[in-house]
């Protein structure tokens, strides 16, 4: 978990629900006319995300046409030997209208087992215009049956206890946490874009880890407020989905407690550890007969054990209520219970604090690998920081070892240990732990990063790209278990599927994707590097916002009405906000300007946002403009949430305000009614993102909502001189100063 993307992040990503997975729209007066500057394959895929050897599998592509004319496009599906096409054409002629998507669909079959590569090919007029490649790697043949249930899991023994971290992050109705992967479709899960809640799932889950040697799961959890009776967030994979499924007893679970959002996720004080937090996890987890239990004692990770020293008032006391809860455990019939710190890292001086807080054993969530580095790189550098830990003698550790990393937003290192090479890592760690003392954790139990990181890109659970690969090497390390073996998926048995909710949705907005892509102009554009203009100047109860520069960037209106503004209509936030679909022109290269107009009555507002592409999985990027400790401040972060320029004043109460935020590359600067009102140095490019664009509101449903008015938001792709800000200012100033708006 990660860098410090922690719940107060991820709550970003759990409340959108409009993503456009199918990419991105241009405007027509900003691309050439020239077709091979303008046809784009946004995708080519395999419908499903796992394929059998001769059983029909089909085959999707979207094209997309950003001319400002139709084009004919010559169209070439190029397929392997071995491979035979069942329906579609090999070859065929369409005519893509402007800004239009297309869908192409085609049913192969392969003759065999392993992988087969496919290729599409777009020309016209004889020209090449764009190719995409595509490799499917085709499981072995296997006759279809039909069941209505899961057949009973065939667990493998294996001579140590093999766990793997599960991030319950993909529940139902929480579609954008699937942003990261609709970038890197390779990683779509055998279950699809699933919803967690379901106890189906858990079992397939279940089945597929106990046939490969995973013999528990440790939940990451997430507690939603502190300080009172438990509530939790993203517990459905635990409550909902596990603790109801049929094999519930098949498996062991544990947790995580994932306390690293201050203020919310851990505790107010000893009593609310005491007498809500533990109980709780008594009642529900260390009672329930798959609860993990070593040595008749409950095992419970903490995130950041650090975090509570500030919770409960010092390392004595942190140490203190540890030993309560061991307390309480051995009250409870049990004979302790096992405390283990999260830790990545080989500083002396914090394993030492870690030792102090009273914790029984140190692990890694995942292991931060720098620089790129290549799967050998990868797993030395793993290695190395395991027996560095060890060698340091401070707090024993229980190991980790970790299969990728990429961040939510391909930040910071990427990197991936392929099936192969990852069992060539267990094996050496396997052999690691048989030099750790008979009598600790460490020489009983390794640990596995991750089961389903999806969007941090850590995974080992079946998924399109290596299939059961990872899985398998598990076996073949873990267990004496027999090979071959047969990994059976939901489609071989007639179950599934197990993405309705978001295959809905995903209908729902190919609909919607051609209203809010209309071309608006408003006079004034186009201007020179203006990529959208929001004026709010729709029919009342509209629920789109047209983009008036002419480039098609719409959007969605949720929960806002409008007023009358300052020239035509104006948005009225108050909890409400504007959707901008992803694009990436959304994304400025080099530089940028945001513009608007607001109107409040409410003086002092904190942490409210009127423009914002900063989110969760990306607060390294993107942009802002809103209201910080009362004053105007306008956000290009560089590194987590960094760069808050704030303007040296606070926002006007009741009278319209003209706001405008520049950088040019190298400077940061925000301009109240035409003037600069504050500068903030920072060097290089913005950090571009996947992500849609929120007008009036930090995001959908969100409480960083303006109180107020919004109108005449603009976006640029350049710094806008002193002087251009100004006479945009100028331009309603006037108006500005002799209008309030209706109903104030």
């Amino acid at each position: 978990m990660r860098h410090p993307r922690r719940l107060a992040f991820l709550m970003k990503l759990c409340s959108l629900f409009a993503i456009f997975s199918s990419g991105y729209l241009v405007a027509e007066d900003q691309v050439s006319g020239d077709p091979n500057d303008s046809i784009r394959i946004l995708s080519f895929d395999p419908q499903k995300p796992m394929n059998r050897a001769q059983r029909p599998a089909g085959m999707v592509a979207i094209l997309l046409n950003e001319a400002i004319d139709p084009v004919e496009v010559e169209i070439r599906f190029i397929i392997p030997d071995g491979v035979t096409l069942l329906a579609g054409s090999l070859r065929q002629a369409v005519v893509l209208e402007p800004s239009e998507e297309r869908e192409i669909n085609w049913q192969v079959q392969s003759d065999h087992q392993g992988p087969a590569a496919f290729k599409l090919e777009l020309t016209s007029k004889a020209c090449r215009l764009t190719e995409a490649n595509l490799s499917i790697d085709f499981l072995a043949p296997l006759e279809k049956r039909q069941l209505d249930f899961i057949l009973d899991p065939q667990p493998v023994k294996t001579d140590i206890l093999v766990g793997a971290h599960n991030c319950p992050l993909w529940e139902s109705d929480r579609f954008s946490m699937w942003t990261q992967i609709l970038k890197h479709p390779e990683r779509t899960p055998a279950l699809g874009f699933y919803g967690q809640e379901n106890p189906e799932v858990a079992d397939w889950e279940t089945k597929w880890a106990v046939e490969h040697g995973v013999s528990f799961f440790i939940y990451c959890w997430y507690r939603a407020s502190q300080g009172e009776p438990v509530k939790m967030n993203f517990g459905s994979a635990i409550h909902e989905a596990f603790l109801k499924s049929r094999f519930v007893d098949r498996m062991k679970f544990t947790i995580m407690w994932e306390n690293q959002s201050r203020g919310t996720s851990g505790v107010s004080d000893e009593k609310d550890l005491m007498d809500n937090l533990l109980p709780f996890w008594m009642e529900n987890y260390f009672r329930h007969p798959s609860y993990l239990k070593i040595d008749n004692k409950p095992l419970l990770f903490v995130y950041r054990p650090e975090f509570l020293v500030e919770d409960l008032g010092g390392v004595e006391q942190v140490r203190a209520a540890f030993e309560k809860m061991r307390q309480a455990c051995r009250e409870a019939g049990f004979d302790g219970l096992y405390l283990l710190g999260e830790y990545r890292g080989l500083d002396p001086k914090h394993l030492q604090h870690m030792k102090d807080l009273g914790l029984d054993y140190s692990f890694a969530y995942c292991w931060h690998v720098p620089d790129n580095p290549t799967p050998a790189q990868a797993i030395s550098a793993q290695l190395d920081s395991i027996r560095k830990t060890q060698a340091l003698g401070i707090l024993p550790q229980v190991v980790t070892v970790s299969q990728a990393w990429s961040g939510w937003a391909d930040e910071g290192t990427i990197w991936k240990i392929p099936p192969a090479d990852f069992k060539t890592l267990l094996q050496q760690a396997k052999q690691i732990i048989t030099t750790f003392p008979g009598n600790e954790l460490g020489s009983r139990l390794l640990l596995l990063d991750n089961w389903n990181e999806w969007g941090e890109g850590h995974y080992i659970a079946p998924y399109r790209e290596y299939g059961f690969g990872y899985l398998d090497a598990v076996r073949e390390v873990f267990s004496d278990a027999p090979e071959p073996h047969i990994d059976l998926l939901p489609e071989d048995i007639g179950l599934g599927p197990y993405d309705g909710a978001y295959q809905k949705h995903s209908a729902q907005q190919k609909e919607i994707r051609p209203q809010v892509a209309v071309k608006k102009l408003k006079p004034g554009a186009p201007e020179q590097g203006l990529i959208g203009w929001w004026a709010f100047d729709e029919e009342q109860g509209s629920p789109y916002a047209w983009d008036c520069s002419g480039n098609r960037l719409g959007g969605i209106v949720h929960q806002a009405s409008r007023v009358q503004g300052l020239d035509g209509l104006a948005l009225d936030c108050r909890g409400g906000c504007v959707e901008v679909i992803p694009a990436r022109r959304l994304s400025p290269a080099a530089a940028l300007t945001v513009m608007c107009w607001v109107y409040t009555d409410l003086p002092g507002q904190d942490n409210h946002w009127l423009v914002n592409r900063v989110f969760a999985g990306g607060t390294a990027t993107g942009y802002r403009l809103g209201i910080l400790q009362g004053k105007p401040c306008f956000e290009v972060p560089l590194t987590d949430w960094s760069h808050h320029l704030k303007a040296d004043r606070d926002l006007p109460a009741g009278q319209w305000v003209h706001l405008a935020g520049t950088f040019d590359g190298n400077m940061q600067r925000i301009y109240v009614d035409g003037v600069e009102r504050g500068s903030l140095s920072r060097p290089g490019a913005p950090n571009p993102n996947a992500f849609h664009l929120c007008l009036g509101s930090y995001d959908i449903d969100h409480p960083a909502f303006f109180t107020g008015l919004l109108d005449e938001v603009r976006l640029y792709d350049r710094a806008l001189t002193a002087q251009e800000i100004d006479r945009h200012f100028q331009a309603l100033a006037g108006k500005a100063r002799e209008m309030l708006p209706a109903g104030r």
